[in-house]
């Protein structure tokens, strides 16, 4: 005999808890299904384990969607404002590190704690560790037969999220459902994730594995005032393989396979313009030159990939040099051959094609009842706890919709 409910949640992560709580405390029968043993992994290992929960700056502007205008209901509906409200009701201490990121002061087990303890207020049921088989539809209601039981129920929520970190158990699970109920696909691919380069190109830069520093970075064409790519101001991280840090993990959600990217090392300095004025002054080798400005190894990394001697006196160089030197470091340019992968992908860009779902409830259009929200859904947000409250956000449009 199936068990009946009024919702069945499927995913027990952020926007899958946010939901569940949302709906049981609206008086519906929800149960929450899960096929992991821990609960909320990705949000136990989060901001180092101390979980970036929300950005206080966090709008539509910061997330990126084939459709731009899709999570504007759902973040105007519940913002940062409510998620803190809801952090400081459970006395969670929690400080700002950096442009509006937001983090426990103590443990992210707080806020899965917190979570939970709002789906128990809400009477959610919980069918964990539990593995879905199938979902399927008859007439008004949904019949989805799990490792632990048959379960029937009026409304099905995917909060599966997406392929990020496989190792903590991430699936196609979504896309899967999606797709067996007709539903279109936004191809996914990783974000929020380090970038690599070919192995002989690479080679000058190895040796500099764990040197890091501000930089400005860009990809895509800026036309006039309007930007087709994108730019951040973020520390940048040298790794065996290529690039990582803050910088590159946000410009790699815009980059494209096959582009460049440009990283300005020095962008509070104009380097060609400096050097060629210090040319007839200046008694130092290029190295020492620019070792006054530069991690000393990413100064000698720089001037033997672009052919320079660091031994060489700047007196002695020619204008054109330098300002090929400058344009080395104001504007580095250079083409990823891919990266790091779902692996180390914070999240995973695409998913269930929003062209397809209310912006108001998070239902699809054509199959009445069947919810996505969160990572599932063709919506990613910038690095520093935008993810966390698009999970938030259409959780909750889920939770009062369903």
């Amino acid at each position: 005999m199936a068990e009946q409910f009024d919702v069945v949640v499927i995913g027990a992560g952020a926007a899958g808890m946010m939901c569940a709580a949302a709906a049981g405390q609206r008086g519906k029968r929800v149960v929450l299904v899960d096929h992991a043993e821990k609960l909320a992994e990705k949000i136990r290992i989060s901001g180092g384990g101390r979980c970036n929960f929300t950005n206080i700056n966090a709008g539509p502007a910061h997330f990126l969607s084939e459709n731009p205008h899709f999570a504007k209901s759902a973040l105007s509906r519940y913002t940062p404002q409510d998620f803190l409200a809801l952090v400081k009701k459970y006395r969670i201490a929690y400080h700002e590190k950096h442009r509006g990121q937001l983090f426990c002061d103590d443990s992210a087990e707080q806020i899965i704690d917190m979570l939970k303890a709002e789906c128990n207020a809400g009477n959610v049921r919980w069918r964990m560790p539990a593995t879905v088989q199938s979902v399927e539809q008859q007439g008004e209601r949904f019949l989805v037969q799990t490792s632990a039981g048959l379960i029937d129920a009026g409304a099905v929520v995917i909060a599966t999220g997406g392929l990020s970190i496989p190792k903590i158990g991430a699936t196609d699970f979504g896309y899967r459902i999606a797709s067996q109920f007709g539903l279109a696909i936004v191809e996914p691919r990783p974000a929020l994730v380090p970038l690599t380069f070919d192995a002989q190109q690479w080679q000058p830069f190895v040796p500099l594995a764990g040197v890091s520093l501000e930089v400005d970075v860009e990809t895509g064409t800026l036309k006039g005032r309007k930007a087709t790519g994108a730019r951040f101001r973020e520390d940048l991280l040298f790794t065996h393989r290529g690039l990582s840090g803050p910088a590159i993990l946000q410009i790699s959600s815009f980059w494209q396979p096959g582009t460049p990217i440009t990283i300005n090392l020095l962008p509070e300095l104009d380097v060609a313009a400096t050097l060629l004025e210090g040319k007839g002054t200046i008694k130092k080798h290029l190295g020492n030159v620019l070792a006054q400005w530069l991690p000393a190894r990413v100064a000698e990394g720089l001037l033997q990939a672009h052919g320079f001697q660091a031994d060489a006196r700047l007196a002695d160089m020619q204008d054109a040099q330098l300002r090929r030197l400058g344009q080395a470091v104001n504007a580095w340019t250079i083409t990823p051959n891919g990266s790091e992968g779902y692996r180390k992908a914070e999240v995973t860009r695409g998913g269930v094609d929003t062209k397809e779902l209310s912006q108001q409830t998070m239902m699809a259009n054509r199959v009445p009842g069947l919810y996505f929200i969160g990572e599932s859904v063709d919506v990613t947000g910038w690095l520093g706890g935008y993810n966390f409250q698009w999970a938030w956000a259409s959780g909750m449009a889920a939770g009062l919709a369903v």
